[in-house]
């Protein structure tokens, strides 16, 4: 039996519903083609409507946007594209007047090279003490290791370039990722005061939480010994990895220091009480690492990646769903469920190849294409199973309309750096980043914009229109009335809350029984098959009843517990018994 043993249910976030914005490409209110905070509280009815509880924002800080946003160039402001922190704060207060709490994004681990300061940093002298907020190393022959960027290439790039000074012929500069990215140095107690007082700056304006970005590399191995991947970690040959990516290891991740400074974050949040929250885009190996980093006294959650990077096949789902249970159990803290973000191709693409086909690299108009209503009607089964489950759920801005990626985007349009780092072979992750269709008007991005607008900054897949939220509202059995009724039904019956057990069942079936707060028991079952397969016999009782089924099953058989006793493929079903 899984069961969630904190008992403070005050704590909002350990079952909510988390909405992911991604501001770029979630409403634009003036036409530029870019999103915006005024284009959010435009849409803060339809977040409301939606039935979530928090929303998590993406970087809105003002950034010289190399790497879209997470290149900050000031942790205490807005990006004049996206507003400024007077709309933050009216978009904070429709928020908090509707009951929706607000996480935002931390970029802890690397800042903008247009920072203030990188930028003292560059103009003081090799071994000045502003040069100690970064990470400079001294090396004549060659890079001071082989470590390589998460983006392709060498982590290392040389100073001299950057302040044209001859003193630097020999120092270079780390950046896990992007060059414009230089990473901080966090064994300087002035990054941590830096950081300490960012956290209370956007905590006294009222924010709810913290999306940390790379919570797991923010302390490397002092001594910087080589990397086992080697330098280039996006064509990786190693046994650990089948998409020819490296996996997230090395002496740059999950060093045993980064706990030392959650626990300092978690004293600051405490601050403001136990309802203020962490949650960490810890990419580790296994649930039992991700634990790790939820400890009472650390963070709130982590992001569940061992789900998102399983494929659709029972007994592999089976087995990291209970793991992640057992071990968030372990540590007394929830599960947190998540399927798609903002890294990832869309599950509602990943889930329409065969299993163990790779979507790591992105996805192309010459590369193979998914079949879209399997993986439509996988991703909506997979969703709500996991939305069935004790815990916490984060959605993705766009999953709600079923959107896929868009997988024939112009390799032109694209703007993520992996794309010219990697020399042009891997695509990246615009294609799940296109702005969001809110009509079937393409005259203003469909609706993304007002009419008659710049383009959008990423391209729209020209049949984007009939996805729209415009024309899914009409239709009740569209995606968006679906998660609408699902968070309803989910927040009624308070299954986050809940406690669950495994059920016996057919090998192609999941099945769980989910007991919420007011005792009611609930049958949460998906078919992973390609057949009608047997329901567990303790969804066949005759009280038992059908409280959410997913749309777009082929079989009308399937629209309901059937006489037979049988669960259509690609289905799911919450069964009230």
């Amino acid at each position: 039996m899984s069961r969630i043993q904190r008992c403070d249910w005050d704590q909002w976030w350990r079952s909510a519903a988390i909405y992911q914005i991604y501001p770029r490409s979630f409403s634009d209110s003036n036409g530029d083609g870019i999103g915006d905070l005024a284009g959010v509280l435009e849409k803060i009815d339809y977040l409301e409507n939606l039935g979530i509880d928090a929303v998590w924002f993406s970087p809105f800080y003002p950034s010289p946007q190399h790497d879209t946003g997470y290149d900050v160039a000031d942790y205490l402001d807005i990006n004049p594209e996206y507003g400024d922190l007077e709309t933050f704060d009216k978009v904070l207060a429709q928020l908090h007047a509707r009951g929706i709490k607000a996480i935002i994004d931390v970029v802890p681990n690397h800042s903008s090279w247009d920072h203030p300061l990188f930028k003292q940093a560059l103009a003081a002298e090799p071994g000045d003490p502003a040069r100690d907020m970064y990470m400079f190393r001294k090396c004549s022959d060659s890079t001071p290791n082989n470590w390589g960027s998460m983006f392709g290439g060498s982590a290392w790039s040389k100073v001299e370039p950057l302040t044209g000074k001859a003193c630097d012929r020999d120092w270079w500069y780390l950046h896990i990722f992007d060059a414009s990215q230089p990473d901080f140095n966090w064994e300087n107690p002035k990054v941590h005061e830096f950081f300490r007082s960012y956290l209370r700056f956007w905590l006294d304006r009222g924010v709810d939480g913290f999306r940390v970005d790379v919570a797991h590399g923010l302390v490397k191995d002092p001594a910087l010994p080589d990397d086992t991947v080697g330098p280039d970690r996006l064509h990786y040959e190693g046994a650990e990895s089948d998409s020819g990516r490296a996996p997230d290891v090395g002496p740059f991740y999950n060093q045993p220091g980064v706990h030392d400074i959650y626990r300092e974050w978690r004293s600051v949040l405490d601050e403001y009480g136990r309802d203020r929250m962490l949650v960490a885009e810890a990419w580790v190996n296994t649930p039992e690492q991700e634990a790790m980093y939820v400890r009472e006294d650390e963070m709130s959650q982590a992001f569940n990646f061992s789900v998102v990077n399983c494929h659709w096949e029972p007994a592999a789902l089976r087995k990291v769903i209970r793991r992640t249970q057992e071990a968030s159990a372990s540590v007394g803290a929830p599960p947190t469920w998540v399927l798609s973000n903002h890294d990832k191709v869309r599950h509602a693409t990943r889930l329409g190849y065969p299993t163990g086909a790779n979507t790591d690299n992105g996805i192309g108009a010459t590369d193979p294409q998914p079949d879209q209503e399997i993986g439509l009607t996988r991703a909506l089964s997979a969703t709500a199973f996991l939305a069935g489950l004790p815990g916490s759920i984060y959605l993705y801005n766009g999953e709600e309309l079923g959107l896929p990626e868009a997988t024939k985007l112009p390799d032109d349009a694209r703007q993520d750096p992996t794309w010219k780092r990697s020399g042009f072979r891997v695509r990246g992750r615009d294609g799940c980043r296109v702005p969001l269709p809110w009509s079937n008007a393409p005259g203003s991005n469909f609706g993304f914009s007002p009419a008659n607008s710049s383009p959008a900054w990423l391209p729209q897949p020209d049949d984007w229109g009939k996805l729209s939220v415009q024309m899914q509202e009409s239709d009740p059995a569209s995606p968006l009335n679906f998660y609408r009724k699902m968070l309803s039904v989910r927040r009624d019956l308070g299954l986050g809350m809940g406690e669950s057990s495994w059920l016996d069942s057919d090998p192609e079936i999941l099945a769980l029984q989910v007991t919420g707060v007011d005792g009611s028991k609930i049958v949460v079952v998906t078919n992973l098959g390609v057949n009608f397969r047997p329901l567990p016999p303790q969804a066949l009782g005759d009280t038992a009843k059908t409280v959410l089924t997913t749309p777009g099953i082929v079989s009308p058989q399937a629209s309901q517990v059937g006489t037979d006793g049988q669960i259509a493929p690609g289905q799911t079903l919450w069964i009230k018994i």
